[in-house]
Protein backbone atom coordinates (compact mmCIF):
# COMPACT_ATOMS: atom_id res chain seq x y z
CA UNK A 1 0.00 0.00 0.00
CA UNK A 2 1.58 3.48 -0.38
CA UNK A 3 1.80 6.31 1.62
CA UNK A 4 -1.16 8.17 -0.20
CA UNK A 5 -3.35 4.78 -0.41
CA UNK A 6 -2.87 4.51 3.47
CA UNK A 7 -3.91 8.46 4.20
CA UNK A 8 -7.02 7.54 2.50
CA UNK A 9 -7.87 4.16 4.64
CA UNK A 10 -6.85 6.33 7.60
CA UNK A 11 -9.37 9.15 6.90
CA UNK A 12 -12.08 6.21 5.63
CA UNK A 13 -11.84 4.00 9.08
CA UNK A 14 -11.83 7.39 10.77
CA UNK A 15 -15.52 8.69 8.51
CA UNK A 16 -17.04 5.24 9.61
CA UNK A 17 -16.03 5.57 13.27
CA UNK A 18 -17.79 8.44 13.30
CA UNK A 19 -20.92 7.33 11.91
CA UNK A 20 -20.41 7.83 7.71
CA UNK A 21 -21.71 3.95 7.34
CA UNK A 22 -23.26 3.57 3.89
CA UNK A 23 -20.74 2.01 1.71
CA UNK A 24 -22.10 3.72 -1.14
CA UNK A 25 -21.07 6.81 0.23
CA UNK A 26 -17.74 5.86 1.49
CA UNK A 27 -17.01 4.14 -1.62
CA UNK A 28 -17.73 7.67 -3.56
CA UNK A 29 -15.13 9.39 -1.06
CA UNK A 30 -12.39 7.01 -1.72
CA UNK A 31 -12.63 7.43 -5.26
CA UNK A 32 -12.61 10.74 -5.21
CA UNK A 33 -9.02 12.64 -4.79
CA UNK A 34 -9.20 15.22 -2.16
CA UNK A 35 -5.78 16.85 -3.04
CA UNK A 36 -7.55 17.87 -6.52
CA UNK A 37 -9.62 20.05 -4.51
CA UNK A 38 -7.35 21.50 -2.02
CA UNK A 39 -4.81 24.74 -2.54
CA UNK A 40 -1.21 23.76 -2.63
CA UNK A 41 -0.48 25.10 0.46
CA UNK A 42 -2.88 22.81 2.53
CA UNK A 43 -1.97 19.71 -0.05
CA UNK A 44 -0.22 17.83 3.11
CA UNK A 45 -3.60 17.89 4.58
CA UNK A 46 -6.04 17.13 1.95
CA UNK A 47 -6.50 13.62 3.21
CA UNK A 48 -6.61 15.08 7.19
CA UNK A 49 -10.32 15.55 8.75
CA UNK A 50 -10.16 19.02 8.51
CA UNK A 51 -11.77 21.98 6.57
CA UNK A 52 -9.52 23.99 4.65
CA UNK A 53 -9.50 27.36 3.32
CA UNK A 54 -10.10 27.65 -0.76
CA UNK A 55 -10.21 31.07 -1.44
CA UNK A 56 -12.98 34.18 -1.69
CA UNK A 57 -13.75 33.62 2.33
CA UNK A 58 -14.75 29.70 1.27
CA UNK A 59 -13.74 26.53 2.84
CA UNK A 60 -13.93 22.55 1.49
CA UNK A 61 -15.53 20.89 4.13
CA UNK A 62 -14.26 18.69 6.42
CA UNK A 63 -14.76 15.14 5.10
CA UNK A 64 -16.51 13.56 7.84
CA UNK A 65 -19.27 16.42 7.45
CA UNK A 66 -19.18 15.60 3.58
CA UNK A 67 -19.74 12.35 4.48
CA UNK A 68 -22.62 12.82 7.08
CA UNK A 69 -24.71 15.47 5.04
CA UNK A 70 -24.38 12.93 2.08
CA UNK A 71 -25.58 9.84 3.84
CA UNK A 72 -28.53 11.78 5.24
CA UNK A 73 -29.64 12.76 1.53
CA UNK A 74 -30.28 9.21 0.85
CA UNK A 75 -29.45 9.89 -2.91
CA UNK A 76 -30.48 7.34 -5.39
CA UNK A 77 -28.96 6.89 -8.69
CA UNK A 78 -31.97 7.91 -10.60
CA UNK A 79 -32.19 11.22 -8.61
CA UNK A 80 -32.12 14.84 -9.65
CA UNK A 81 -30.09 16.37 -7.34
CA UNK A 82 -29.25 20.28 -6.42
CA UNK A 83 -26.42 21.52 -4.77
CA UNK A 84 -26.19 24.94 -3.34
CA UNK A 85 -22.33 26.12 -3.44
CA UNK A 86 -19.90 24.78 -5.83
CA UNK A 87 -17.10 25.41 -3.57
CA UNK A 88 -13.88 23.58 -4.37
CA UNK A 89 -16.43 21.37 -5.87
CA UNK A 90 -15.48 18.26 -3.72
CA UNK A 91 -19.29 17.88 -2.17
CA UNK A 92 -20.50 17.68 -5.50
CA UNK A 93 -17.94 15.11 -7.24
CA UNK A 94 -18.67 12.93 -4.05
CA UNK A 95 -22.61 13.51 -4.64
CA UNK A 96 -21.75 12.44 -8.91
CA UNK A 97 -21.47 8.97 -8.80
CA UNK A 98 -24.75 8.67 -6.91
CA UNK A 99 -26.99 9.97 -8.57
CA UNK A 100 -28.62 10.31 -12.19
CA UNK A 101 -27.60 13.94 -12.54
CA UNK A 102 -26.65 17.19 -10.42
CA UNK A 103 -27.28 20.78 -10.46
CA UNK A 104 -24.82 22.75 -8.57
CA UNK A 105 -24.74 26.68 -7.64
CA UNK A 106 -21.74 29.04 -7.20
CA UNK A 107 -21.78 32.56 -6.79
CA UNK A 108 -18.12 32.89 -6.70
CA UNK A 109 -17.20 33.03 -10.98
CA UNK A 110 -13.59 32.12 -9.65
CA UNK A 111 -14.27 29.16 -7.67
CA UNK A 112 -16.76 27.71 -10.13
CA UNK A 113 -14.51 27.84 -13.12
CA UNK A 114 -11.77 25.71 -11.24
CA UNK A 115 -14.50 23.46 -9.83
CA UNK A 116 -15.38 22.89 -13.54
CA UNK A 117 -12.12 22.39 -14.56
CA UNK A 118 -11.85 19.24 -11.73
CA UNK A 119 -15.12 18.23 -13.14
CA UNK A 120 -13.59 17.87 -16.45
CA UNK A 121 -10.56 16.34 -15.17
CA UNK A 122 -12.36 14.11 -13.51
CA UNK A 123 -15.12 12.71 -16.09
CA UNK A 124 -17.54 13.63 -14.05
CA UNK A 125 -20.25 14.71 -16.77
CA UNK A 126 -23.58 14.70 -14.90
CA UNK A 127 -22.72 17.58 -13.59
CA UNK A 128 -24.08 21.17 -14.69
CA UNK A 129 -22.96 24.20 -13.02
CA UNK A 130 -23.89 27.91 -13.39
CA UNK A 131 -23.12 31.03 -11.77
CA UNK A 132 -25.90 32.57 -9.74
CA UNK A 133 -28.18 33.03 -6.11
CA UNK A 134 -27.97 30.07 -4.64
CA UNK A 135 -30.85 31.15 -2.28
CA UNK A 136 -33.39 31.48 -5.46
CA UNK A 137 -32.57 27.76 -6.27
CA UNK A 138 -32.70 26.56 -9.72
CA UNK A 139 -36.60 26.44 -10.88
CA UNK A 140 -35.88 26.25 -14.78
CA UNK A 141 -35.20 22.49 -13.13
CA UNK A 142 -37.19 22.22 -10.60
CA UNK A 143 -38.23 20.08 -8.92
CA UNK A 144 -35.84 17.93 -7.36
CA UNK A 145 -35.14 14.62 -5.62
CA UNK A 146 -32.94 15.95 -2.92
CA UNK A 147 -31.27 19.43 -2.10
CA UNK A 148 -28.23 20.13 -0.05
CA UNK A 149 -26.87 23.52 0.72
CA UNK A 150 -23.41 23.94 1.71
CA UNK A 151 -23.81 27.36 3.47
CA UNK A 152 -25.91 27.94 6.31
CA UNK A 153 -29.12 30.41 6.71
CA UNK A 154 -30.92 31.44 9.64
CA UNK A 155 -34.33 30.13 8.50
CA UNK A 156 -34.99 27.64 5.82
CA UNK A 157 -34.95 29.16 1.70
CA UNK A 158 -38.61 28.93 1.02
CA UNK A 159 -37.64 28.83 -3.16
CA UNK A 160 -35.73 26.20 -2.16
CA UNK A 161 -38.87 24.11 -0.34
CA UNK A 162 -41.05 25.17 -2.93
CA UNK A 163 -38.56 23.50 -5.82
CA UNK A 164 -38.45 20.10 -3.84
CA UNK A 165 -40.76 17.47 -4.76
CA UNK A 166 -43.54 16.18 -2.54
CA UNK A 167 -41.31 13.18 -1.33
CA UNK A 168 -38.74 15.15 -1.79
CA UNK A 169 -35.32 15.95 1.05
CA UNK A 170 -33.12 18.35 1.43
CA UNK A 171 -29.86 18.68 3.79
CA UNK A 172 -28.93 22.13 5.07
CA UNK A 173 -27.22 24.16 7.82
CA UNK A 174 -29.35 26.36 10.23
CA UNK A 175 -28.80 28.84 12.30
CA UNK A 176 -26.37 31.64 13.33
CA UNK A 177 -24.50 32.65 10.09
CA UNK A 178 -21.93 34.09 12.08
CA UNK A 179 -20.48 30.60 12.71
CA UNK A 180 -22.12 29.59 16.01
CA UNK A 181 -25.36 27.94 17.11
CA UNK A 182 -25.35 26.48 14.00
CA UNK A 183 -26.69 22.67 13.11
CA UNK A 184 -27.25 20.19 9.96
CA UNK A 185 -31.14 19.15 9.45
CA UNK A 186 -32.22 17.03 7.23
CA UNK A 187 -35.81 18.32 6.09
CA UNK A 188 -38.24 15.19 4.44
CA UNK A 189 -41.21 16.99 3.02
CA UNK A 190 -44.18 15.12 2.67
CA UNK A 191 -48.32 16.20 1.75
CA UNK A 192 -48.43 16.54 6.01
CA UNK A 193 -46.02 19.00 6.35
CA UNK A 194 -42.11 19.07 6.70
CA UNK A 195 -40.47 16.53 9.04
CA UNK A 196 -37.32 18.43 10.27
CA UNK A 197 -34.43 16.43 12.00
CA UNK A 198 -31.21 18.30 13.82
CA UNK A 199 -28.01 15.50 13.45
CA UNK A 200 -24.86 17.66 13.51
CA UNK A 201 -23.59 20.57 15.33
CA UNK A 202 -21.51 22.57 12.60
CA UNK A 203 -19.70 25.58 11.30
CA UNK A 204 -20.42 26.86 7.93
CA UNK A 205 -19.74 29.96 6.20
CA UNK A 206 -23.17 31.86 5.29
CA UNK A 207 -25.72 31.46 2.39
CA UNK A 208 -25.47 34.85 0.88
CA UNK A 209 -28.21 36.24 -1.56
CA UNK A 210 -26.97 37.69 -4.51
CA UNK A 211 -23.62 37.65 -6.79
CA UNK A 212 -20.22 39.27 -5.47
CA UNK A 213 -18.02 42.30 -6.98
CA UNK A 214 -15.62 40.59 -8.78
Amino acid sequence: MTPAESRVRRLLSELHRQGVGDARVLAAIERIPRHLFVAPPFLDQAYENIALPIGRGQTVSQPVVVGLMTQALEVGDRMKVLEIGTGSGYQAAVLAPLCRRLYSIERHRPLLAEAEARFRRLRLHNITCRLGDGSRGWPEQAPFDRIIVTAAAPDIPPALIEQLKPDGVMVLPLGDVRGVDQELVRIAKSPAGLDIHPFLTVRFVPLVEGLPEE
